[in-house]
Order: C-alpha cells, then sequence, then structure tokens
C-alpha cells in the first residue's frame, strides 16, 4: 500500500533552493549522496480543485498563524509575491524561492484531514 508521497520541485537553482528550506524554513533532511538534499515534509495534506485548461500541480505549505509566520519569514529576508488574502478556506499568501518558483502559505480555516 502507498506509505507517502515524494514532492519534486523543478527549478532553475536547486542549490539556491535546497538552502533555502534548509537554512530559512529549517526543515530536516538527509543528503542522499552527493549533497542531493532530501527533505522532511511536514504532515500533508492532498485536495482536488476543478481546472481551466490544462491540468497543474501547487505546493501549498500550511502553518497555524499566517501573521507570525510571515512576519518571521520576511525578518529572514522571504520575497512574498502576493498581499494576504481572505478565502472562505482560509488565508493565503506566495512567496518566492531562490530558484524562481513560487509556493503557497496559508493557515485553513477548515478542517484538517
Amino acid at each position: 500500500m502507498i506509505n507517502g508521497a515524494h514532492v519534486v520541485i523543478y527549478t532553475r537553482d536547486a542549490e539556491a533552493d535546497r538552502a533555502f528550506f534548509r537554512d530559512v524554513l529549517g526543515w530536516a533532511h538527509v543528503d542522499a549522496g552527493h549533497g542531493w538534499l532530501i527533505f522532511r515534509a511536514p504532515p500533508a495534506e492532498v485536495a482536488f480543485h476543478p481546472a481551466e485548461g490544462e491540468p497543474s500541480h501547487e505546493l501549498m505549505l500550511m502553518c497555524d498563524d499566517i501573521d507570525a509566520t510571515t512576519a518571521e519569514l520576511t525578518e529572514k529576508g522571504v520575497e512574498f509575491t502576493l498581499p494576504l488574502q481572505e478565502a472562505r478556506w482560509g488565508r493565503v499568501t506566495r512567496f518566492r524561492l531562490p530558484g524562481g518558483g513560487e509556493v503557497g502559505l496559508y493557515e485553513p480555516r477548515h478542517p484538517r484531514a
């Protein structure tokens, strides 16, 4: 049976994004060899949303207090690319990774799976 998920983030600067997850987010990791870091992710959920056009995938990290989390990340130099927004399902923003990608960050209002 399936016992986990492995998320792959394609990036223009893998080293910088690995350093970001290691040093800024502080995620635990292992070195799979030659500096190829694999990070332990927090508990996860999977949701399916309707799409117009081609299907796609998105990584959104969750937090309990988005105001405190964005303040802490801002102090560490993280660039937020979306002003904090209120949605019926939670409060959401996005931040830029050093390699150019973006990751969503939200404080859910819905029951956690």
